[in-house]
């Protein structure tokens, strides 16, 4: 895999790692609070669901760090596409269900890097 496509990809991990952080360790903190609107007893409350959900996207960022490292180079692009299309999904699905700016911070990046994986 070329190294434009590599960068677009360990980007995408990065975001999704940020994620894992934010959702498991940073969950109650103020700026995490801030950043999701929520109050210090709804957070609490929502504590075992969001580190679930940061779970989850440490299973993406395992999965896109899979295909940077796999030797063979035509299953590593289908590892990216996989993976890629994962995240592109749990965006649609988080801006349906949660909120649209899911689209543009999680889904319109995984897009974007799908897309090129593909093309170039």
């Amino acid at each position: 895999m070329n190294l434009f496509k590599s960068i677009l990809i360990l980007l995408v991990a990065c975001l999704h790692f940020y994620f894992v952080v934010l959702e498991m360790i940073l969950w109650t903190t103020p700026k995490c609070l801030k950043t999701f609107g929520m109050s210090l007893e709804e957070a609490q409350k929502m504590q075992p669901f969001a580190a679930n959900q940061g779970l989850y996207n440490g299973f993406l960022v395992a999965g896109l760090i899979w295909s940077l490292i796999h030797s063979e180079t035509n299953f590593a692009f289908q590892l990216s596409v996989f993976f890629l299309s994962c995240v592109i999904i749990a965006g649609l699905y988080g801006g349906y269900t949660i909120s649209k700016k899911i689209i543009f911070i999680q889904a319109l990046p995984g897009f974007v890097a799908l897309l090129l994986v593909i093309l170039l």
